[in-house]
């Protein structure tokens, strides 16, 4: 190549497409290296998740008290669980999922929130609610796996019937016959085994108490009569009813 050839080239002023789409990548990596090393984000992720899944615990478990209370930890706890799955999963991800894997993400992580809520929560209050706590601990270890599996990217949804799904199932089953054994050999509390959560009534004060002693009423006392001081022998002229 010439000199002249040289001189007339063109210089390049502008950085190659290559070299512009590498600075893009950097720079979203570092941000996305940002979001990921944030203890915050980190933290409220993380405990969001244990928070979430114990309110919809204790919401399951005593839902027969107070359906109306109950069903209102539950909303809020299925939110809390939710928003924990969106900043772990979505915000702090290294690789952001598509709008169909988001959808699959958030419905996963919704049942897998009540999976592990009547898991625990069925354990936790089993002496409460012996009958009740023999159906949540095997619905609660189906449902959480099957959950986990759709939710789990790097797990295939057909490993649900796999060995590893009939173990689970196997489990669920015998813990179901086991747990309604012991249910039935402990019976249900009366009134819910005294876990009212403040909920008990007042006594009604016009229920009588068979060991405490009856009240005493203001008897009035009769007035003597005229006669009371005339001896106890019968009138002149009364009969009765006894012949001498």
């Amino acid at each position: 190549m010439s000199s002249s050839q040289l001189v007339d080239r063109p210089v390049l002023t502008e950085e190659p497409p290559a070299l512009q789409g590498g600075r893009a990548a950097q720079r979203k990596a570092r941000a996305r290296r940002a979001r990921k090393s944030s203890l915050p984000a980190r933290y409220l992720g993380y405990v969001g998740y244990f928070v979430g899944a114990g309110l919809i615990s204790g919401a399951v478990v005593h839902y027969p008290l107070d359906p109306a209370r109950y069903t209102r930890i539950a909303v809020y706890g299925v939110l809390v669980f939710l928003a924990a799955t969106v900043l772990n999963e979505i915000v702090l991800a290294h690789h952001r999922p598509r709008l169909p894997r988001m959808l699959v993400v958030i419905g996963a992580s919704l049942l897998l929130s009540f999976g592990i809520g009547m898991l625990s929560g069925g354990l936790q209050h089993f002496d409460d609610f012996p009958a009740r706590g023999a159906v949540l601990v095997p619905l609660g270890i189906t449902v959480s796996f099957v959950a986990y599996v759709i939710k789990d990217a790097d797990t295939p949804w057909q490993r649900i019937f796999s060995l590893v799904g009939l173990t689970v199932l196997l489990a669920a089953v015998v813990s179901f016959v086991g747990l309604r054994q012991v249910a039935a050999s402990m019976g249900e509390p009366a009134e819910g085994g005294g876990h009212s959560h403040g909920n008990a009534e007042e006594p009604d004060p016009d229920t009588h108490n068979p060991d405490e002693a009856p009240p005493t009423k203001d008897v009035p006392t009769p007035s003597k009569s005229p006669t009371a001081d005339r001896g106890t022998s019968p009138e002149p002229g009364h009969n009765d009813g006894h012949s001498h």
